[in-house]
This record gives C-alpha cells, sequence and structure tokens, in this order.
C-alpha cells in the first residue's frame, strides 16, 4: 500500500526537472498524475513514463496547458476531474526565469514571470479548491525558491516566488477550515537543465558551477530534483495533516548564515 493510492495528482511543469520528479514521486506511491505543462506532447510523453503508466487502474494523464492562461486552467482541471476521477493533490511548480539586472529588465521579462509563477499558481489553485472544499480534502503544495530572499538579476523571480510564500500563508489560513492544506517549498541549488542554463550564461562549465555550488552550503553538495519531491511527498501526505501555511527551505542549509 503506498501512501498515496486512490489519489489523483495534478503537478504543473511536470514534463522535466523537479516537476516531473515529484509527479515520479507521487506515481511510485500509488498516485494517478496529470502531467500539466506549456508543451503538450511533452507532457503526454512524460506522463507515459511514470510508474504504473501501462496498468488501467494507475493511467496517468499529460495535459498541455499555459498557466497564465483562465480559460485553460479551468479546462485543464476539469478534464483531470473527469479523466481521473478526481482531483486531491495540486502542485504549482511550473515556472520560468528572464533574468537580468533590474535597469536592464524590459515590462516583458517583469510580466512573464509574474504571470506563470504567481498567476498560474492563484489560476490553478483557484480551479482546484472549489474540488477541494467540496470534497472536504485537498493538499496544496507550491514552489517558491531561495531566492526569494534576494538574488543579484532576478527581481522578478525573487519577487514572484517571495509572493508565493504570501500567498501559501494566506490559503492556509482561508483553506484550512475545509480540511485543505497548502505548503510550500523554497529549494536551494537543484541540478536541473535550469540551473544548467546559468551556467551556461555565465560561462562556466556544467560540472564547475555545480561544485562551487555545492561547496557554498553545509552539506557541501547540490540538491537534485529526487530530494525536492521526497520533501512534496510528504507535505502532501495525510502525515503532514497538521502543517500549513508553511515554508520549507530545502537548500543543504544554505540559508543558515
Amino acid at each position: 500500500m503506498g501512501r498515496y493510492d486512490g489519489r489523483i495528482a495534478l503537478v504543473t511543469g511536470a514534463a522535466r526537472g523537479i516537476g516531473y520528479a515529484i509527479a515520479q514521486r507521487f506515481a511510485q506511491e500509488g498516485a494517478r498524475v496529470a502531467v500539466v505543462d506549456l508543451d503538450p506532447e511533452a507532457a503526454k510523453k512524460a506522463a507515459a513514463a511514470l510508474p504504473g503508466a501501462d496498468h488501467p487502474r494507475t493511467s496517468h494523464l499529460g495535459i498541455g496547458c499555459d498557466v497564465s492562461d483562465s480559460a485553460a486552467v479551468e479546462a485543464a482541471v476539469e478534464k483531470v476531474v473527469s479523466d481521473l476521477g478526481g482531483i486531491h493533490v495540486l502542485v504549482n511548480n511550473a515556472g520560468i526565469t528572464r533574468d537580468n539586472l533590474l535597469f536592464k529588465m524590459t515590462d516583458e521579462d517583469w510580466d512573464l514571470v509574474m504571470n506563470v509563477h504567481l498567476k498560474g499558481a492563484f489560476l490553478m489553485t483557484r480551479a482546484a479548491q472549489k474540488h477541494f472544499v467540496a470534497q472536504k480534502f485537498g493538499k496544496i503544495l507550491n514552489l517558491s525558491s531561495v531566492s526569494a530572499l534576494g538574488n543579484r538579476g532576478q527581481a522578478n523571480y525573487s519577487a514572484a516566488k517571495m509572493g508565493i510564500q504570501g500567498f501559501t500563508r494566506t490559503l492556509g489560513i482561508e483553506l484550512g477550515p475545509f480540511g485543505v492544506n497548502a505548503n510550500a517549498i523554497a529549494p536551494g541549488f537543484i541540478a536541473t537543465d535550469m540551473t544548467d542554463a546559468t551556467a551556461a550564461r555565465l560561462g562556466l562549465p556544467v560540472e564547475e558551477f555545480r561544485k562551487l555550488s555545492g561547496e557554498s552550503n553545509p552539506v557541501r553538495r547540490v540538491g537534485y530534483p529526487e530530494d525536492i519531491a521526497a520533501t512534496a511527498a510528504f507535505l502532501c501526505s495525510d502525515e503532514a495533516s497538521y502543517i500549513t501555511g508553511q515554508t520549507l527551505y530545502v537548500d543543504g542549509g544554505a540559508t543558515l548564515d
């Protein structure tokens, strides 16, 4: 018996990286998973690769969706409920970066990041919560970042990720009486395609960039998507039913100084 047997989880930005690792962990623990991604083909491919995808009782679903589009979000959530038979867990993971120093940052750089991270989390949560409230049960997990504490060249991303933390606290207050838990994870340096792209922008080899990043925290290693997936699996489980409105920093102790 898995912790997520009989549960249906929707994970945004789940075709790759942290989102896919979370989807994979939920599937390993018995959930049926809706992989939601901007790229519909990538979403379907990722869903088909999840554990249990070839079994009719644990089949998964891949959906293309722009999380910043209200109509698309409503349609995606209703498709999950219709095709998989309900929804119990929502993970707002979809994200992008448009890094630049403030004086170089464009209106578009700001708006794109805000729309995907903050508006996307708002729209997805609003669409899912009506099902959660009706059934008196639901788990919401939002992805923040250590960049919420401030990071050079990421005024847009930092603002969005700190906004996620305030959003999460408010969800805890509003939805707690209805049996819904809402929490957030703030990852530190996680080895993904996104951080590899940062290495390229800085002109550093990926392995050197990871080594330098790992040496800067107390546990002396970088994080991996599986580290975030393990945390997500706990926070969205019944074992964490007395935790809500919290942001857990999963960063190897980088923010302890």
